[in-house]
């Protein structure tokens, strides 16, 4: 077994923290426990194949990011193919829904101290078309939300929920048909979301029933009503009082469906924004999405 050796990547401009701390107490935590590292910076256009032969070379046991989901994405998506590689969060970013999900403290002090004689769980991901996704990613208003967040000068909770509310009096529905099951239904709905884990972010947990490690997707499908209701409706899914459904007939009767399942296709009729890990990319009118099973090693806090 390789002695550990850490690579640190940290987003500059991810939430809200001072990065010279992050580094300064990473590197302090290390040289204590003699532990070889080196810390680089992420890059703006999220591409790490180039990291692969140094990866190798210099027998690196652990890939760790210090940011928000979109560049935990952009790491772990370009590098999970490497083998013997596990995978590390210090969650710095707006949301951190992925390090919510895995139980990895916010406290960085502690962050950084699972890094050390880590546990590690095998995580599943999913492919949306080219993109993968390890968190949650969608269709239609959050996408939007996502769009117009990445656009502000300043990042955290308070700009993200601004732009929630400034996109919640403009939204409207789009069109979509979905197939699940050999099953299609047309919808006009504000979002669709697609869950590996089972947060938005901050806490907010859209999907209460997902998993890292279940082989399923959670499906969640925010039906057309008025918005006068639409903010209890989602209350009641965040709480988790919406039960799994099991049968797409059921888009008749409830405003949001909640299912299961570990591929979808979904036809967007109407080019809804589209985001992956609360990134947003391109659209697209046709779009398959599947689950893979164990794509990489996640180091979390022991049980």
């Amino acid at each position: 077994m390789l002695p550990q050796k850490i690579m640190l990547l940290v987003n500059p401009i991810a939430g809200t923290k001072k990065k010279d701390v992050v580094e300064k107490k990473f590197a302090k935590a290390c040289v204590a426990k003699q532990i070889a590292f080196e810390i680089l910076p992420t890059q703006p256009f999220g591409t790490y194949s180039f990291l692969e032969d140094k990866i190798i070379n210099e027998q690196f046991t652990d890939i760790v990011v210090a940011g928000g989901d979109g560049t935990i994405n952009h790491v772990f998506s370009s590098l999970c193919h490497l083998p013997n590689i596990r995978f590390g969060i210090l969650p710095v970013g707006s949301g951190n829904g992925l390090a919510n999900s895995a139980h990895i403290p916010h406290k960085l002090e502690q962050a950084i101290a699972i890094l050390f004689n880590p546990a590690t769980i095998s995580i599943d991901g999913f492919s949306i078309n080219h993109h993968t996704s390890f968190m949650l990613s969608g269709l239609g208003f959050d996408a939007r939300v996502a769009q117009q967040f990445s656009l502000q000068n300043t990042r955290g909770l308070l700009t993200y929920t601004k732009q929630s509310l400034v996109q919640f009096f403009k939204a409207q529905p789009y069109t979509f048909s979905i197939t699940i099951d050999g099953v299609q239904v047309y919808t006009d709905a504000f979002f669709i979301s697609v869950a590996n884990s089972n947060q938005f972010g901050n806490n907010v947990t859209i999907a209460p029933q997902a998993s890292l490690t279940d082989g399923l997707l959670d499906v969640v499908i925010v039906q057309k009503m008025s918005k006068m209701k639409l903010p209890f409706a989602l209350l009641q899914q965040i709480r988790g009082n919406n039960k799994l459904q099991a049968l797409v007939q059921e888009f008749q009767e409830k405003h949001i469906i909640y299912l299961q399942t570990p591929e979808l296709k979904i036809h967007n009729l109407k080019l809804a924004p589209l985001h992956v890990d609360g990134d947003p990319v391109e659209t697209a009118e046709h779009i398959y999405i599947q689950v893979h099973r164990q794509l990489l090693s996640l180091i979390v806090p022991k049980a």
